[in-house]
Formats: structure tokens, sequence, C-alpha cells
């Protein structure tokens, strides 16, 4: 009780100042301030994933804001990180623990995962997960699907990620960081076996409204999982305060106002707002060919003319991302500014995402329709004005394409932070281009100096569009230092 009690004082004076929840931060609260420390970090997706590749074991890094931010922990303290083994060849390289040392280079702490049958993976993961809880927390107006089938699976595997964590667990006081919207009910069931575990828990998307959350059949069951946590982050104020209105309407709970604590069940957990943030200054791999370069590479591997004009997207293929605005806000600014035609293209880089499920797979036939539509519409000759690319692609790549870009649009209808729109700005260390950004990403709430837009209004986008491909150097300047200083 001291420990959580003194985790929050300390946060809490930092969250006068807008921390952001980065490597450092977590760094500096978990290894400074809790030297010595066992820490543990639950999530779905695994840092490292073996695949078969022919008769080879290749290892990929998947990119990931999260990865990103935690495992610099792991490496300083030396923890254990239990995630979902999903790759062909993971099964081949783990011992009889199920575990590997990683990174493989120099090796820090341990992978340990966990196998999923496919029901289990359908019902915890592509049901609950993603058919119910996703859309129950992004307002997109696609209806939230809840089947008893899905929840059984999604409280068993749940179940076996807290029996991992136990076992484990070399002492009776680690510290668990569990991560995001598929393990809500985790934090309870840990708490239940290891009282005295430090437990934050980090959403890391929005949180809806009392009364969006009310349709949930199993509501007060995830609030209670949650409530297991002696820290409970989100990326913005708003989401915290959606979180502790749906507490107060839901459970017998203590609310404290002033404070954002929550006692339920005779535990308090605190409620924090911490935007995470990406690394700063990028990885140099990432900056190693000069942005005037890259300016020339994408325009030649894309068939553009040298002073074509190029904006980019870059998002999982996800009804949540306003893809489909983005297009009708470039199809309104080919009709208001038909002088476009031609001498502007807007590349979508799309990675194929939970392809399972019917929702996506909907969605996808819908970018591709409109894409092929507004081509159609408005192709003269040289270039049309979308290219979409439905592929993964690496970082280094997406980077080369951030800093060939005259301008980036984020277009999403519902955001907890959005880390596009702050790697655009680590990218442009030319201090050129211009960042488009939806109102409705916690990222909006940071970046001022970017256009800021409602991704549902085509004409503001379209609007803004203009604006940014006649916007002058010096303006551009002005505007990404002022960001970059942000997310510095």
């Amino acid at each position: 009780q001291r420990l959580i009690s003194e985790l929050a004082a300390e946060n809490r004076a930092r969250d006068e100042s807008q921390i952001s929840w980065t490597a450092t931060t977590l760094r500096t609260i978990l290894h400074s301030e809790l030297r010595g420390e066992e820490v543990i970090v639950v999530s779905n997706r695994e840092p490292y994933i073996h695949q078969h590749r022919g008769a080879r074991i290749d290892l990929v890094r998947p990119a990931s804001g999260l990865v990103t931010a935690l495992e610099p922990i792991m490496r300083a303290c030396s923890g254990t990180w239990i995630a979902h083994g999903s790759g062909t060849a993971d099964r081949d390289v783990v011992d009889k623990n199920d575990r590997i040392a990683v990174p493989p280079d120099h090796p820090d702490y341990q992978l340990r995962r966990i196998w999923l049958t496919a029901e289990e993976e359908a019902g915890y993961y592509y049901g609950f997960a993603n058919e119910g809880l996703w859309p129950l927390c992004h307002i997109a107006h696609v209806r939230p699907i809840f089947r008893s089938s899905d929840w059984t699976q999604y409280v068993a595997v749940n179940r076996r990620f807290a029996k991992a964590v136990v076992s484990e667990a070399r002492n009776k006081t680690p510290i668990v960081l569990v991560q995001d919207y598929h393990f809500a009910l985790l934090p309870k069931m840990i708490r239940d076996e290891l009282p005295d575990a430090t437990i934050i828990s980090f959403w890391h998307i929005p949180w809806p409204n009392p009364e969006s959350f009310a349709i949930c059949p199993w509501g007060q069951e995830l609030l209670a999982g949650m409530l297991g946590s002696s820290i409970m982050g989100f990326h913005t104020q708003f989401h915290c305060n959606n979180f502790v209105d749906t507490v107060d309407r839901s459970l017998e709970a203590r609310v404290e106002r002033d404070s954002f604590n929550v006692s339920f069940g005779g535990k308090l957990t605190a409620v924090r707002r911490y935007p995470i943030s990406i690394a700063w200054p990028p990885d140099p791999a990432l900056l190693k060919k000069s942005a005037s370069d890259c300016h020339a590479s994408i325009r030649q591997g894309n068939d553009l003319p040298a002073e074509h004009r190029l904006g980019i997207g870059v998002d999982r293929l996800d009804y949540t991302k306003g893809i489909l605005e983005r297009f009708r806000a470039i199809e309104r600014l080919l009709e208001l500014n038909p002088d476009w035609i031609g001498r502007f293209t807007f590349i979508q880089i799309a990675a194929p995402s939970r392809s399972g499920i019917e929702e996506y797979q909907h969605h996808e036939a819908q970018v591709r329709t409109l894409a092929t539509r507004i081509n159609a519409r408005f192709y003269r000759h040289g270039p049309p004005p979308i290219l979409l690319r439905v592929a993964q692609h690496t970082a280094v790549e997406v980077y080369e394409y951030f800093r060939a870009a005259d301008l980036c649009f984020v277009s999403s209808l519902h955001d907890g932070m959005n880390l596009v729109a702050k790697e655009f700005v680590a990218a442009r260390d030319d201090e050129c281009g211009v960042l488009i950004l939806s109102k409705f990403t916690g990222a909006a709430r940071e970046l001022p100096e970017a256009l800021i837009v409602n991704p549902y209004d085509a004409d503001q986008c379209a609007a803004a569009l203009h604006l940014a491909l006649g916007m002058s150097a010096i303006e551009q300047r002005d505007r990404m230092r002022l960001m970059r200083g942000l997310v510095s």
C-alpha cells in the first residue's frame, strides 16, 4: 500500500505537466524508483517473432510503439515479457518452459510465449477483443458484436496469462505491466494470486462514455478486472474522465474526483494520463538517406515526375483510421481545385489487419473500390490521384515515404494517440512537409501546429490539403520546428 501511494503521489505531480509515456518515463518510474524489483510485461503482441522462410528461420521485429517504449525497460531490468506466440517458427526456438532469451544479439531478458489454439484465438482475439471491445471503444459507427462464446474464450485466455505471470514471478512483489484491451480481466486475476504485486495497466485505445460502455453485457466484470491495477493509464485526460465516470455509474466504488483515485474491493487504483510518445531521437538508420534522396527515389520508384506533389498516409487497414474519409477528401480537392489533377498523388500505405473479421474484409473492399473509382474519374494522363499499397512495409521504407512527401494526412475517426503523426514529424529533420491531423486523435492535443481537421467534413479536409500543397517553405519550417520541439 505504501508503494502504491508513493507511486500515485509521484505520478500525480508529474501529470500536471502532461508527461509522456516513453521509454525514459517508464525507466524513471520503474528502474530508478523501484530499483531491483522484478518486472514482467504482458501483451498480446510479442516483441520478436520467428517465422519459417523455406529452410531457414527468420527473426522479425514487428513495428510497434508498444515494443519501442517497453523494450528498453526490459533490457534495463532483465525481466520477463509474456506474449502470444504467433510466429510459424516460434515453437521451434523456445526451451522446455516456452522461453527464449532476447534480443538475439545481446540477450537481456526472457520472452515467455503462450500458445493459443485456433478456437481460443478466434474467440479471445478476433471475437471479443476486436469485434466487441475495439468498436465499443472507438466512435466509428461500427456496431460491436458480443457473443457469450467469445467471452468464455476471453476469460479463459486472460486466466492462462495470469497463471503464466504467477509462474514467472520470482517473488511475491513483482511489477507487472499489463498492456491494452486484450487483458481487461488480467489485473484482478493477478491481484488475487499476488496481492502485493504492483500492477500498472495501460489502455492504448480510447475509453468510451458511460452510455456507450453500458451496452457491453460484461461491463462490470471488465471494470472490476481493470481495477485490480495499482495504476490505470490512458492517453488523454478525456479518456481518464470517461473511465472514472463509467466506474462511478457501474460499480459500488469510491471515486475521488480531485485525485482521480478509485477505491474498489479494498484496493486503490490511481487513474492517470500518460500520452504515449516515440523514441527520440529517431534511430539513425531511419534517417540514413537524406530527405532529398528520398524525394527522388520515392518518385522514381512510383513512376512519378521529379517535381510531382506527393501526400502520404500510413495506417493499418482499419475502419477507425478514416481511410475512406481521406480518399473522399482527395476527391473533393480535385473537384474544387482541378489544377491539382495530374500534379498531385496520394500514396496510401495500408497494412493488412484482422482479415479474418468480416467487417475488415468489407472495409478493405470499400477502400479498394473507392480508390479505383476516384482514379477512373480523374485520370487524364500520367500519374493517378491515389496509389494504394496494401502490404506490410518496414520502418525504413515508411520513413523514406515520410521524408519524400509534401504532406502527411492522418484522418482517424477516433484514436487513442496515433503515433504516425509523431513519426512523420520525427522523420522531417529537414523541417519541411505539412501534417494534416484529425481532431479525434490524442496527438491533436499535443501538435496544435498541424492543420487540425474534422475527417467527416470533406470540404474542410479538401481545403486543408489545398492549403498544405500551397504552404510556403517558411511557414512549413516554422510549424515543423515547433512540432519537433514538442515530439522531442
